[in-house]
């Protein structure tokens, strides 16, 4: 049976999951889950869950691979070996280094590295369990976490996909969606500025469909950065009503 041939969205405009072709999956959002990094965050997006640790700004070592005139941010990328259904070697491969270089990448545009001269900024991404669009979920995770760790921003980064199933552009890909569609369009933004971050394309897209998955794409960018914000204010009032409290 061809790609072409699956069913992934209905003559209702209805996909596997029951959502529209603008919907996103359920996402979940908590920030400061983890007592010893200086800033962390948990998310679920659909059946992805992400553990983001940040460490720093602190001096970058060995000495040799400091910038004296800014910080250098290291995002480490990493799938654990029981996240998918066929056990991954544990260890970094070659899709979790580019995955990694090209998160590192997007946060250097939006961290105030130029404050802190020799010193390095350290994220760590796990993924827990993969569902698809990991990258996306790992990203903005990280921006939720460097807010925690009170790293300073231009803005908070934040990422979702577009692609195309069965000819039709929808929003936030599923499993086999992401499995059995004809392309997949991650893209990051900064929120304020509407810069884009990171832009990658797996498959087949005509200029049109290009722009409206785009689109589309940076609609959902501000819909989830709503919700990064909310799981911050939520943390720190939190906090605040417990010193009440006290």
């Amino acid at each position: 049976m061809m790609k072409s041939d699956i069913k992934l969205i209905n003559s209702e405009g209805k996909r596997l999951d029951g959502r529209s072709p603008e919907d996103l999956r359920k996402i979940k959002i908590e920030a400061g889950v983890l007592h010893r990094a200086d800033g962390s965050c948990y998310l679920e997006w659909g059946g992805n869950k992400v553990l983001v640790a940040v460490y720093g700004p602190r001096e970058a070592v060995p000495r040799h691979c400091q910038n004296p005139l800014r910080a250098i941010v290291q995002a480490r990328y990493n799938m654990a070996a029981f996240s998918v259904e066929d056990r991954k070697r544990p260890g970094p491969d070659r899709r979790s280094v580019e995955i990694s270089k090209v998160i590192s990448e997007a946060l250097e545009r939006v961290i105030l590295t130029e404050q802190f001269p020799r010193a390095t900024v350290d994220v760590n991404i796990e993924v827990l369990d993969a569902e698809a669009g990991t990258r996306c979920a790992g990203l903005t995770a990280a921006g939720v976490a460097l807010v925690d760790a009170g790293i300073p921003m231009r803005d908070i980064p934040v990422a979702c996909a577009a692609g195309k199933i069965n000819g039709q552009v929808v929003l936030d890909l599923g499993n086999e969606e992401d499995n059995l569609g004809e392309a997949d369009l991650p893209v990051a933004i900064s929120p304020r500025t509407g810069e884009v971050l990171l832009l990658q394309m797996d498959g087949h897209l005509t200029f049109d469909e290009f722009n409206k998955a785009f689109d589309l794409a940076v609609k959902g960018c501000h819909i989830v950065s709503d919700l990064q914000k909310k799981a911050i204010m939520h943390k720190y009032q939190s906090v605040v009503a417990a010193e009440v409290q006290e």
